[in-house]
């Protein structure tokens, strides 16, 4: 079984399952007693990107980002994906970047 193409990488199958299951961890996955609960989240950061200040809006991004974990208590991060948003000409206007991360 490969990625489903529509779905972030990750987003992990598991026989017909496309999504993490609604209390946290991978489906088929058992605690034990006593255990707690991994609970994995997505946030996603979106920044507009202008002409010959790419890299000023990256690094303001990657602020917001690096302030987000360390506010929150990240415990460990799962993925940071990046993708860009387009016009109707093809030309980039904007970025989103999504960050799964365990709490």
């Amino acid at each position: 079984m490969g990625w489903p193409g529509h779905l972030p990488r990750f987003w992990v199958r598991r026989g017909n399952s496309d999504l993490f299951n609604e209390g946290g961890g991978h489906m088929g996955e058992k605690k034990e007693k006593g255990e707690k609960k991994k609970g994995y989240k997505v946030k996603t950061f979106v920044t507009e990107v202008k002409i010959f200040q790419t890299m000023k809006e990256l690094r303001d991004l990657d602020e917001q980002v690096n302030w987000f974990i360390a506010a929150n208590g990240v415990k460990k991060v799962i993925s940071v994906s990046d993708t860009a948003t387009t016009d109707n000409t093809g030309a980039t206007i904007g970025l989103i970047r999504v960050l799964a991360y365990e709490s």
